[in-house]
């Protein structure tokens, strides 16, 4: 006689599906507030630690609280998808000639395909209710997604403030569902970080004034990806060959030990993206740049502030050679992307060369930043 199998709970069954549909975590925390959440992101905006992204200060009361972004919430589904992979995230930093790319972005842009999951998921959870309402969200609303991760269950914010997980290490990306239905909470994960500091310490631009608070204002990842204006100049030579984005403090997580590679075929790494030469992303005009760069993260930077970025990765190279693809950079119609020119032609090529290129370009140039750059470069003895 066959066994009638158990009726799953509401969770479980909430459970089953996320993993059916390619989630690898999937818990439920109550949409109360973090504890301390909204104080430390109140200090954290009134240091100016969030430095071009006003978006982070727009109504931080409804980025605190849960409920003050909806209040009808009453519980929130945090979700979980693994992107880690094989072999050393950070190999291609010792290839200064390529430009490295963070893990997350040489792929399909997460947000799409996350997006359309939770959807899913969340039709799902309403249906098996039989009532309610739900609301998702990738990254693109006032949402505290590692502190509400947290509560949950998936991990801790480790000393980074980046999402450690036991499972997957530093390698995943979250989406949560709002409902206005009532599920059996999980318990939230504690800090496991200990007396490590290994993120602290990798970090090429001492971007952590202190465990567990980042200044985005020196972060690698904040000026190669938000940063709107020219990367200022002492925190140029740390970016090393980074053109967007920066893995150092995640990859050095001793948790990442227990990190698998993603089998996710909508997340899988585009081999073409890897180290890619830099003299070649130099040429791109900005069709070929939205060809490379299509459905990927990296496009919506747009084609002048990673020509900004790839320039001065060309002159941390210390390869004279690549001062080749800067020149045409001189001519470029953003003023961003010529003033990190000039800064870059200025590491590469002999003293004499450069006051040359001064004097055919600066005459002529009408940004008054860009002229700055020009005068630092060949008013004294290149350093």
């Amino acid at each position: 006689m066959l066994r009638r199998s158990r009726l799953l709970s509401l969770e479980e069954a909430l459970r089953a599906q996320a993993a059916a549909l390619g989630f690898d975590l999937c818990r439920i925390a109550p949409a109360s507030a973090p504890p301390q959440a909204g104080e430390r992101l109140a200090a954290w905006l009134a240091s100016g630690a969030h430095g071009d992204m006003e978006w982070m200060a727009a109504t931080p009361e409804r980025r605190a609280a849960p409920q003050g972004l909806w209040s009808e919430a009453r519980s929130i589904v945090l979700l979980g998808a693994n992107y880690g992979a094989d072999g050393d995230p950070l190999a291609d930093l010792a290839r200064r000639d390529h430009g490295a790319i963070s893990l997350y972005a040489r792929r399909r842009d997460y947000h799409e395909v996350i997006k359309g999951r939770l959807k899913q998921l969340a039709a799902f959870l309403l249906s098996r209710a039989g009532a309610g309402d739900a609301k998702v969200f990738v990254d693109t609303a006032p949402v505290m997604e590692k502190p509400l991760a947290q509560a949950a269950g998936l991990g801790w914010q480790g000393k980074h403030t980046n999402l450690v997980s036991r499972r997957f290490g530093s390698w995943l990306f979250l989406g949560s569902i709002f409902t206005d239905l009532t599920l059996a909470p999980d318990a939230p994960e504690r800090d496991h970080c200990g007396s490590c500091r290994k993120c602290l310490d990798i970090c090429p631009t001492n971007a952590f004034p202190a465990p567990y608070r980042l200044d985005a204002r020196r972060c690698v990842a904040y000026l190669t990806i938000e940063h709107r204006g020219p990367i200022p100049r002492e925190l140029r030579a740390a970016i090393g060959n980074r053109v967007f984005g920066c893995d150092d403090c995640l990859a050095v997580c001793p948790w990442n030990k227990f990190a698998r590679a993603a089998r996710d075929a909508r997340l899988a790494l585009r081999p073409e993206l890897d180290a890619m030469p830099l003299a070649g992303l130099a040429a791109l005009d900005d069709a070929g740049f939205r060809a490379l760069f299509a459905a990927t993260p990296v496009k919506r930077l747009g084609h002048a502030r990673f020509l900004r970025n790839v320039a001065i990765a060309i002159g941390n190279s210390g390869e004279a050679r690549l001062s080749a693809a800067l020149r045409p950079l001189l001519d470029h119609a953003s003023p961003v992307t010529r003033g990190a020119a000039v800064w870059a032609l200025a590491r590469l090529l002999p003293r004499e060369e450069l006051a040359s290129l001064a004097r055919a370009y600066a005459p002529r140039e009408p940004d008054a930043l860009v002229c700055t750059e020009w005068a630092k470069e060949t008013q004294s003895e290149k350093k």
